[in-house]
């Protein structure tokens, strides 16, 4: 299992990624997979943990990213051969050695970003096995050998029945990910915002979200992990995902509903996939609609959130289905 080296694996508060290549190695190796985990040193894994680079280097300014990603891909192709197969979930550099070893290669595809990645896509899609991780982020030119969501440990996100009369904003402080939109929707409908998450677009968030955090009305949490991301979660009225590009996924998003709190998000990307409108949250296409929305969240029952999350995004059915292709993969 081939980690990002951005973040530790599992990471300590934010690195969306490296999240998901703990969940599903831990969940692998429960099931008796024999699982070497290629990631930082730092990192912690039930399966057995390969590295050579000493940290993350978003934690570690001495940690070059170019420089050291090589070296960790290096130490992973140099011993493919004691493998019946690798799942990259490092994006399409490793893609570059796949020609060069005889054991088969699937690789997660976490965000198909733009049509500039595709010259290290289209040529290795004979070679590699492609994970879609929706179906709004397939891109029409691959083949894919599947689409998996997804998947959480359910009994890791305590429900909470009630909430608070709180709207939450869980995510990076970036124009993509709506910050901005949900200041607007809080004020608007007169309720509380929470902010949580790391700032990664420092001037949209001293010119778009900064001024309105008062400690009151607005409250800036900043990065929150363990414990308090789950009360964080569970304790709001909604989650406002007004996200301004096509997402993916969002973990936030099926995180959230696993705790009871409903979703409003904007209709984009893989939103329909995860949100039930008026089931599990509403689908807006404006601010005005959001506000309209929170003013219908008591529509919303938040056990049926939790419940549609216990059906269709698991860590457990996401590890079933990774068997299933690795099986199919192997049996040629």
């Amino acid at each position: 299992m081939l980690a990002p080296i951005a973040w530790r694996t599992p990471p300590r508060a934010y690195g969306p990624w490296e999240l998901v290549t703990s969940l599903l190695t831990e969940a692998l190796v429960a099931r008796g997979v024999d699982v070497t985990l290629f990631a930082t040193l730092d990192s912690h894994t039930t399966g057995t943990l390969a590295g050579v680079v000493p940290h993350p280097y978003s934690d570690d300014p001495a940690i070059d990213a170019k420089v050291w990603e090589m070296r960790h891909l290096a130490h992973l192709f140099e011993r493919a051969d004691e493998f019946d197969l690798i799942h990259n979930q490092a994006d399409f550099p490793a893609h570059a050695f796949s020609g060069l070893v005889d054991t088969p290669m699937v690789t997660t595809i976490h965000g198909f970003s733009s049509g500039r990645i595709l010259p290290m896509y289209a040529p290795y899609q004979d070679r590699v096995n492609y994970v879609a991780i929706s179906e709004a982020d397939r891109h029409p030119t691959l083949r894919y050998a599947a689409t998996i969501h997804h998947g959480i440990p359910l009994d890791d996100f305590a429900f909470d029945p009630v909430g608070s009369d709180d709207l939450l904003f869980f995510g990076r402080i970036h124009p993509d990910k709506g910050a901005k939109e949900a200041v607007a929707v809080a004020q608007a409908s007169g309720r509380r915002l929470v902010i949580a998450g790391i700032v990664q677009d420092a001037g949209y968030h001293d010119r778009e979200v900064a001024p309105h955090i008062d400690g009151d009305r607005v409250i800036f949490r900043g990065p929150v992990g363990g414990d308090e991301r789950v009360r964080t979660l569970g304790h709001a009225r909604a989650l406002l995902h007004l996200i301004g590009f096509d997402e993916p996924f969002g973990l936030s998003v099926v995180e959230a509903m696993a705790c009871g709190t409903p979703v409003i998000a904007f209709d984009r990307g893989s939103m329909p996939e995860l949100i039930e409108d008026g089931i599990t949250g509403f689908l807006v296409g404006s601010v005005e609609e959001a506000v309209a929305a929170v003013g219908r969240i008591g529509e919303i029952d938040r056990s049926a959130c939790r419940a549609r999350v216990a059906e269709r995004f698991t860590v457990g059915r996401m590890a079933d289905r990774y068997v299933t292709l690795y099986q199919e993969i192997l049996r040629g």
